[in-house]
């Protein structure tokens, strides 16, 4: 069987992915860092997050519903082209400082819209370009594809401000998102049946009330959204690099790619050797994991033990990735995987954009390394909270057999 990697369609997506990814991980080192620079403030890199998740969890109804009904690849590639234009606005507000960040918080609204309809199209679409029995592998395939992109923007990034400042960061991320753009044109595969039926409210509530009726999905993705809401420390890196480690925009650029480095290690190691039994102890295990990388990483001062922190906090928490989302795409109807994974990405968005926002509050108010070391024991406390809530998920054995249908 040649898996995944056999399918021509498969390959061009993942193509899509790493451009497309290596460009918003560039965009959003270059945001941090240009947001820190002007005001050397927490706060200011907490509103960073909240700018960008409003729109995903305002919006998030309408853009799962928009997955469902359209052709999810020209949503993708409309949303790809948005992010072009908001990287070209952002390479202008670079180059004018005297506007201070009024502008750039603007512009991250947009870019969040942009990002929410992609989301769920970009779940939605992948188990269409592989069979049924290979998704498991795709999925581990892709996170792969993501991890490189995730490992790769960051470090580039670093090197392209040092270089060139902000504004050379955006309109790299520009033409990445460009080619993103051409190459998904370029894709041919059989898109699956799109929902037609159904009441407007009926329609886009279907995704909320899935999740609610499975106690499986909703325990893996809340484990996620209360774990990494209260672990993350990415929003406070540019403080750590300047203030605590006291290394420049290549070593933030090292940091913000760190995690990225652990999870492409795991994600790789899964995709060739799955896991064969308890999957739901080990995914908790991992977040638990997760939450004491956390603490290393708050206390550390130094460099070379902190990237080590990352990684292993990267690693864990694509163990819970890889099991989350095969449980859901694999059990959810083809019809509605759209408004399924607008919940997912709501949860995603959640405990990663408000994570920023809860770092920055936090920090704001008790001091950088409280926070980081407190959101850690927060993630511990969530972990044993949640095995006992939900038993189902904990006595998950494969997650490709489990059919929660």
């Amino acid at each position: 069987m040649k898996g995944p990697l056999g399918h021509r369609a498969f390959l061009i997506y993942q193509g899509v992915r790493l451009m497309s990814v290596v460009a918003i991980q560039m965009m959003s080192v270059a945001i941090a860092w240009q947001v820190y620079e002007r005001t050397e403030d927490a706060m200011a890199l907490g509103m960073v997050g909240l700018a960008q998740f409003a729109p995903l969890f305002l919006l998030s109804p309408i853009t799962g519903d928009v997955a469902d009904r359209f052709d999810r690849r020209a949503v993708i590639a409309v949303c790809h082209g948005v992010i072009a234009v908001c990287a070209a606005l952002l390479a202008w507000t670079a180059a004018h400082p005297e506007l201070g960040t009024a502008p750039i918080y603007l512009v991250l609204v947009l870019f969040g819209c942009a990002r929410a309809f992609a989301g769920p199209a970009a779940q939605a679409l992948l188990p269409a370009l592989v069979p049924p029995a290979e998704l498991a592998q795709g999925i581990a395939l892709g996170s792969t594809t993501f991890q490189l992109a995730t490992i790769s923007g960051p470090a580039l990034a670093g090197f392209v401000i040092a270089a060139g400042g902000a504004p050379s960061a955006y309109a790299t991320s520009a033409v990445l998102e460009v080619l993103a753009v051409l190459s998904l044109l370029a894709m041919r595969y059989v898109p699956e049946r799109q929902e037609r039926r159904g009441s407007g409210l009926a329609r886009l509530l279907a995704g909320v009330r899935y999740v609610r009726e499975h106690p499986v999905i909703l325990g893996a993705i809340s484990l996620d959204l209360f774990a990494v809401l209260l672990g993350g420390a990415v929003a406070l890196m540019p403080i750590y690099a300047r203030d605590i480690l006291h290394v420049d925009e290549r070593g933030f650029g090292f940091l913000r790619a760190a995690p990225a480095i652990g999870a492409g290690v795991v994600a790789l190691v899964l995709a060739f050797r799955p896991l064969r039994r308890r999957a739901g102890l080990t995914m908790f295990a991992c977040v638990g994991l997760f939450g004491i990388a956390t603490i290393v990483f708050g206390v550390s001062r130094s460099f070379p033990l902190s990237l080590v922190a990352l990684a292993v906090l990267g690693g864990a928490d694509m163990v819970s990735v890889v099991i989350r989302q095969t449980v859901v795409q694999i059990t959810t109807p083809p019809e509605m995987r759209g408004r399924v994974a607008a919940v997912n990405m709501v949860f995603i968005g959640a405990s990663n954009e408000l994570g920023e926002l809860e770092s920055g509050v936090t920090a704001a108010w008790l001091g950088t390394v409280p926070a980081v070391v407190i959101g850690g024991v927060g993630t511990l406390l969530v972990t044993a909270i949640w095995a006992f809530l939900f038993p189902q998920l904990r006595d998950v054995d494969r997650p490709e057999d489990h059919d929660v249908r």
